[in-house]
């Protein structure tokens, strides 16, 4: 046989040998968190107390995923991560100078992506676009156009390789932000649809940059939320429905733990992950591809959402930051008054109560308003009798909101009244009956906590002398009887109120849909906004009187009292059972 005879017997036996020999596996590890809200080490600087989760576990897995699948693992964040503990305060507005610990955080940990979530735009400008610049990985928002000029204001995509496998990462924020905050806390973003915004990115991810795998980062709940014809809260769940292309969406926002798969137009499987809240969980999705030469084939996708709320802690992260922790607990720990009373937000879903009536004081005597209007913005908080920390005032106020006064005429005082009573309690018609509008399904839900609807949105007044009446339907429970001053309360007449800059904006629809306030109208309803936020102006009243002594004011009840007393006692067992 012939030299050439022997070439072409070698290149066809190679040729059979590639034809019959199995193709490599390639696996990608994609890792999410979302909604940390300043849980970046397992410390409560609030309870100031061990905590579960935290960035400290999610670090420790990351690095173990890392090792087993060295070069093909991905780590993004979906936001809400600049707001939530008081390390966040002090970095985000005490000592702006410093690089922002969030920023730190990612930048450690090697993250790939973040994008925005709606508590990081109410930050302001200052501390976000600093943040922007300080954290290494691409902050993304598909859906934010810069309002001068119609381009991004943050990358509508990134491309991350692995293994060889090019991945496409699509961030969106929650287009409802404009209807939450003030519009200096996002001056210059104009906010587009994310359904349309989605597609159009997806097309370009498949026909442009060829990408193997699209993921979702998505600021945005799974469905429902507040609607209107401008925006939708969330919509994860109709992205996915509604757009081809996506293997992956990471959602976020509404902090519920969430796997499932939904199908896409075209029939194909999409994977929706919700990791919840505060870094207790990681969203794992793992994506697996046959390589064949140079092409990827037969992808495969799954994953679930991974509990690391009493896993190891990396401990060399926390060595890492132990100069930055031990100053924040320093400062949260300082006293700022002394409280001689024991107060609990539990008991504000049930009557006047001191806890939330301290906030509707300071709004009162901070505004010289007539009417204050506030609700419990936590759950189960507790004020214990004693020192009063800096980090107490965040159990007493939770988010960063400044405080508005707004004019409104008596009829909508009442409006926006009945809106929140008809979220909050339930129409009885015998004595039997549930008080609370009671879903024990959303028990694990920290917005709803056991309530049908986020008890965040529960306002009740002061200022004024009302009642309740729980056999009353929707509408016509509340019965406002006077003002607190014994002067006759009018509905044509104009009264100064006192609100969060969240109400304020139109956060939870009370103003806009109770009061009926069209949108556009509120700005111009705006008598006064505060310079700092509420919590701010709650910890210099405190250090000025030294010790306080909360009570309710007692201005409003539920009534009938025969019927809502045994209801109260029966609901409240549910909603915060008696240890026994």
């Amino acid at each position: 046989m012939n030299l050439k005879k022997l070439s072409i017997c070698a290149l066809l036996m190679s040729i059979a040998l590639c034809a019959t020999a199995k193709p490599k596996t390639v696996t990608v590890n994609i890792v999410a968190t979302t909604d940390v809200h300043g849980c970046f080490f397992p410390w409560d600087f609030i309870n100031k107390r061990p905590m579960d989760g935290s960035l400290a576990r999610v670090s420790h897995y990351v690095d173990s995923l890392r090792n087993v699948n060295k070069g093909g693992v991905v780590l993004l964040d979906n936001g809400d991560i600049l707001q939530g503990q008081p390390i966040n305060y002090y970095y985000n507005y005490l000592n702006p100078e410093k690089e922002n610990i969030a920023a730190s955080c990612l930048n450690y940990m090697r993250y790939d992506a973040n994008t925005w979530g709606n508590h990081d735009v109410e930050t302001g400008h200052a501390c976000y676009d600093k943040f922007m610049k300080e954290v290494k990985c691409p902050s993304l928002a598909a859906n934010i156009l810069d309002a001068a000029t119609g381009k991004q204001y943050l990358e509508p995509y990134t491309i991350i390789e692995r293994q060889g496998v090019k991945i496409a990462v699509i961030g969106l924020l929650t287009n409802a932000v404009p209807n939450w905050l003030a519009e200096d806390k996002w001056k210059g973003m104009d906010f587009k649809n994310n359904i349309q915004t989605a597609k159009r990115w997806v097309e370009h991810v498949k026909n442009v940059e060829k990408a193997d795998v699209i993921v979702g980062l998505f600021h945005s709940g799974l469905e429902g939320g507040i609607q209107t014809d401008e925006y939708m809260e969330h919509d994860a769940r109709q992205i996915a429905r509604q757009v081809a292309g996506f293997d992956v969406i990471f959602f976020g926002h509404d902090h519920r733990r969430y796997s499932a798969f939904e199908k896409n137009p075209e029939g194909k499987d999409v994977l929706l992950l919700n990791a919840g809240r505060q870094a207790q969980n990681a969203a794992m999705a793992t994506v697996t591809f046959d390589k064949k030469g140079k092409a990827f084939i037969n992808k495969k996708v799954g994953g679930d959402i991974v509990d690391l709320r009493h896993s190891a802690i990396d401990e060399a992260y926390m060595q890492h930051f132990a100069p930055e922790i031990a100053e924040v607990k320093a400062w949260a720990q300082g006293k700022i008054g002394t409280c001689a009373n024991t107060i609990t937000t539990e008991d504000s879903f049930f009557g006047s109560s001191a806890f939330t009536d301290i906030v509707h004081n300071l709004q009162l005597k901070h505004t010289g308003a007539d009417i204050s209007f506030a609700a419990p913005l936590t759950f189960k908080a507790t004020l214990k009798k004693g020192d009063i920390t800096v980090a107490d005032m965040f159990n007493l106020y939770k988010f960063e909101n400044s405080i508005y006064t707004m004019s409104m005429t008596g009829r909508e005082v009442l409006g926006h009244l009945e809106m929140s009573y008809d979220m909050w309690v339930n129409t009885m018609t015998k004595p039997e009956d549930h008080i609370m509008k009671i879903d024990m399904s959303n028990s694990f839900d920290n917005q709803r906590a056991g309530f049908t609807n986020m008890f965040f949105n529960f306002d009740s007044a002061a200022g004024i002398d009302y009642v309740v009446d729980v056999t009353k339907p929707d509408g016509e429970k509340v019965k406002i009887l006077q003002m607190s001053d014994g002067q006759p309360f009018d509905l044509d007449k104009t009264y100064k109120v006192a609100v969060n800059s969240y109400r304020g904006n139109g956060g939870g629809e009370l103003i806009v849909k109770g009061a009926g306030i069209p949108k556009e109208k509120l700005d111009s309803r705006i008598i006064y906004r505060s310079e700092f936020d509420q919590r701010y102006y709650l910890m210099k009243e405190i250090e000025k009187q030294g010790t306080i002594a909360p009570k309710a004011i007692g201005n409003w009840k539920f009534v009938p009292e025969d019927w809502a007393a045994p209801a109260i006692a029966r609901d409240r067992e549910i909603l915060f059972p008696t240890k026994k």
